[in-house]
């Protein structure tokens, strides 16, 4: 097999990188060239995604792997999910995207519902779980305020296809990205005319569709030429992070549940079919799009994003903790102090996270954490009971048995929150790789390249190549007892 090398972008809500991935005889090594911040941009009153600062960091790792001296074979880049950008007629970008954790989507979706359509026939329609930073609540809250981007915008493109644009002059919409919108029918895989009439939009708004592995088209001349490349091909992965994540489970067969683990965690099957029915929309479970036609039946669960910000506040105070430190201190801490809904509205955004947890233990009548090492535990140890919640939804859904839990993305390389998933869920946790989200985005170029055929044959290549660590429920009766006092305080 001739070696061949793919350049991926991939770029997560707090953090962006530009990975080469080398593919030779079957075996994948990645080399991160470059990693660059993404912070939101407060302006005004309002929450933007600073586009043009990442598109010059896409810039400087086109640069970085020009000096590389190696023939690359294409492009992919890969975001979080449903936020965009608008283009004007002549072709430029009307403004910042704005952030999903902007403020004026609360309470948008309630005001949609009123307004417009039941919430029971808009889960019907797009499968999509209900939350209010959809890009269909997005556009609605635009709509009315009066956005001026909306009324002036000709082209509407989410996050990844906006930067294959900036780099190629070409629009698309690459399914899976559109598919986290609550925009998309998951049967016809096309946009919902209704909902678009709704928020003053037409599908010709929207670039064509296209399908991951599908080519979008070529680095402009000009772009080449400054960055020391050819014109090479831009390929439209699983555009959405966790949809080229899951396409690097390592698995040998469909009997397996993935947690994709970062900032947010994100828990689900792989189906064949969308599954819309009243008991996912009443666990508000969504049907995503994944690479070959499968589905993503999953669930968003607030992730890393607790910690993250209590590392913040600490911090600010002079007090940085390393990450070995930190599951140090966890590690050493009294064990359940307390117990929170990782999914709490008061987690969402607050100005302080630890006051949010203390005010969320007196809500709750618990004792609140005493110290920094409790505070972290408690964080790790709730979401650990959280994914036992939300994995009995999927076993009860599933039409094959869950027999082990995949653990991808940067939060599995948190040895101590794997233990404790283990020990919550009951079963084997796999954990690994750390770079799914860039080593499946690599993975879709490969299948563009025509190097391999199927989803299950790039998962066949990851897993003779990529380490993985396994972990082992213990302690039974003491997280038992633990998930029956989590139930009893989310309820």
């Amino acid at each position: 097999m001739k070696t061949l090398y793919f350049l991926a972008f991939d770029l997560g809500a707090t953090s962006g990188r530009t990975i080469l991935g080398k593919l030779s005889d079957d075996m994948l090594s990645l080399k991160e060239l470059t990693r660059f911040p993404n912070q939101i941009l407060p302006l005004n009153g309002h929450y933007y995604w600073n586009i043009f600062s990442l598109y010059e960091h896409i810039r400087v790792g086109l640069i970085a792997a020009s000096k590389e001296n190696v023939e690359i074979t294409s492009i992919g880049i890969d975001t979080w999910g449903v936020d965009f950008a608008f283009i004007g007629r002549d072709g430029t970008f009307l403004g910042l995207p704005y952030s999903y954790r902007d403020p004026h989507t609360e309470g948008a979706n309630e005001e949609f519902f009123d307004k417009y359509m039941p919430k029971d026939e808009v889960y019907a329609r797009t499968g999509i779980q209900v939350l209010n930073l959809n890009s269909l609540y997005q556009l609605y809250a635009m709509q009315r305020d009066n956005s001026s981007q909306l009324q002036a915008c000709d082209k509407l493109l989410f996050m990844p296809d906006a930067l294959s644009y900036m780099l190629t002059g070409e629009m698309v919409t690459e399914y899976t990205i559109a598919s986290t919108s609550q925009l998309i029918n998951p049967y016809t895989k096309q946009f919902d005319k209704e909902l678009l009439e709704c928020v003053d939009l037409r599908a010709d708004y929207f670039g064509r569709i296209v399908m991951p592995s599908e080519k979008i088209g070529f680095l402009t001349k000009e772009i080449a030429e400054d960055c020391g490349l050819p014109m090479i091909p831009v390929i439209a992965v699983a555009g959405h992070d966790t949809a080229s994540a899951v396409a690097a489970v390592p698995a040998p067969n469909q009997n397996f549940a993935y947690l994709s683990s970062g900032t947010w965690s994100l828990m689900g099957i792989e189906t064949k079919e969308p599954v819309i029915s009243e008991q996912t929309s009443k666990w508000n479970i969504t049907n995503e799009g994944g690479v070959d036609g499968t589905i993503r039946l999953l669930k968003n669960i607030t992730g890393l994003w607790i910690v993250e910000q209590c590392l913040k506040e600490w911090k600010k105070n002079g007090i940085d903790y390393s990450y070995s430190q930190m599951v140090e201190l966890a590690t050493k801490a009294k064990p359940f102090v307390a117990i929170i809904d990782p999914d709490d509205d008061s987690f969402a955004n607050p100005i302080s996270m630890l006051q949010a947890i203390d005010d969320y233990c007196k809500r709750t009548n618990q004792t609140k954490p005493q110290n920094h090492g409790e505070y972290i535990r408690l964080i790790f140890e709730s979401l650990a009971l959280k994914y036992r919640s939300v994995l009995e939804m999927f076993s009860s859904l599933a039409a094959f048995p869950i027999e082990q839990l995949h653990i991808i993305g940067g939060g599995s390389r948190n040895s101590l929150l794997n233990q404790f998933t283990a020990n919550s869920i009951g079963l084997k946790v796999i954990a690994g790789p750390s770079e799914a989200t860039a080593i499946g985005n690599i993975m879709v170029q490969a299948k563009a390249a025509g190097v391999v055929d199927s989803l299950w044959k790039m998962r066949n290549i990851i897993a003779s190549g990529i380490e993985t660590q396994t972990f082992y429920p213990i302690d039974k009766e003491q997280w038992d007892n633990a998930y029956q006092r989590f139930k009893s305080i989310i309820q």
